[in-house]
């Protein structure tokens, strides 16, 4: 009788274990990810990273997580904020530890799967490899990698998600950065009024503003900001005046280190740019008006050489436009718009 108990509780513990490990480490569920019909191919390589549900919750776990800053405050999320496209709303650059700035604006995340290069000057030049750089920045997160691991592996929570995504509970740099990708490829946005119309959805239609401001936008603006991504992916030297405050900045040329490529930042996408504002790489405009004017009557010669897009046929630097121009133009861009982007709770902190 004696051994028979003895037999039936080393099964019953044998059962509770393999139960306790099951839900410990679950299989991952593979993600496809839905692209919209008008854009193009993803670039990033998903064969090197399957999309699945648990490693983009530790993903998004990641992405919030203040933890990977010396502060233990400032996270991805802290500059990059949802309502705001991902970019820091309200700062001309952004805020890190201990309230140091930097002398670049954030830039939006959004379809980061279809570029090759990132961040203002393309530093960074796969997505895996773009978190290292505010990581390791000392006036954004002023952390190392090796500091971060550590970190993370001294908490329990992330023995499960790690398990839970990857298959045991290791915190590497590989699979840090790989979680953070997977969770930044799913953020598309593909689903604003201009997407509903060139889809020919839900029978929506451009105003008569919103039309002569498309028109205008493909005569004057599309040849940088082109196709659905609303952006060449080039670096351009527009004519903006070198800012004094930075005299650390080269633009494209503190990574090439040519001296053609000064003060040349790449082209942004002008998806939810209503929404993204300050604008360009330093934040100096704070409205779509303003950065309108800029190309009408503020471009300069900088110090390098200025787009030829931008000259007119007499030489001078500028963009034709007249007030109502303007107007139209930017009733347009407002229709680049994507709500459901910026409301979306598989994106949100909490």
């Amino acid at each position: 009788m004696k051994n028979l108990f003895l037999i039936s509780l080393g099964f019953l513990l044998l059962f509770s274990c393999t139960k306790e490990e099951e839900e410990y480490v679950k299989i991952p569920t593979n993600i496809n990810l839905k692209i919209p019909s008008n854009f193009p191919d993803i670039v990033y390589d998903l064969s090197k990273n399957p999309l699945t549900e648990e490693g983009v919750a530790l993903g998004k776990k990641l992405f919030y997580e203040g933890r990977l800053a010396s502060d233990g405050i400032i996270s991805c999320g802290f500059c990059h904020e949802q309502a705001s496209a991902f970019t820091h709303h309200g700062h001309t650059t952004s805020h890190g530890v201990d309230g140091k700035t930097g002398f670049r604006n954030a830039q939006p995340i959004q379809n980061l799967a279809f570029f090759s290069e990132f961040t203002w000057d393309g530093a960074a030049i796969h997505l895996d490899l773009q978190p290292i750089i505010p990581i390791t920045s000392d006036f954004e997160m002023n952390e190392t990698i090796p500091s971060v691991i550590s970190k993370l592996s001294s908490y329990k929570e992330y023995d499960i998600l790690f398990s839970n995504a990857f298959g045991d509970a290791e915190v590497t740099s590989e699979r840090l950065l790989k979680a953070l990708s997977q969770f930044m490829v799913t953020m598309i946005s593909g689903d604003s009024k201009y997407d509903k119309v060139v889809r020919k959805e839900e029978n929506e239609a451009f105003t008569v503003k919103e039309e002569k401001g498309f028109q205008i936008f493909n005569n004057t603006c599309a040849s940088c900001h082109s196709g659905a991504l609303f952006t060449d992916k080039s670096y351009r030297n527009n004519g903006i005046p070198v800012n004094p405050r930075f005299p650390e900045e080269e633009g494209r040329k503190r990574v090439s280190g040519f001296a053609e490529d000064f003060y040349k930042f790449r082209v942004p996408s002008l998806r939810n740019t209503e929404m993204s504002f300050p604008y360009m790489h330093d934040g100096r405009f704070g409205t779509l008006e303003d950065v309108l004017n800029f190309y009408t009557d503020g471009m300069v010669e900088n110090g390098s050489e200025v787009d030829p897009i931008l000259r007119k046929a007499n030489g001078n630097l500028g963009i034709d436009l007249t007030q109502e121009d303007k107007e139209n133009v930017i009733a347009f861009l407002k229709t680049l718009t994507d709500n459901t982007f910026l409301n979306d709770e598989r994106f949100a902190e909490f």
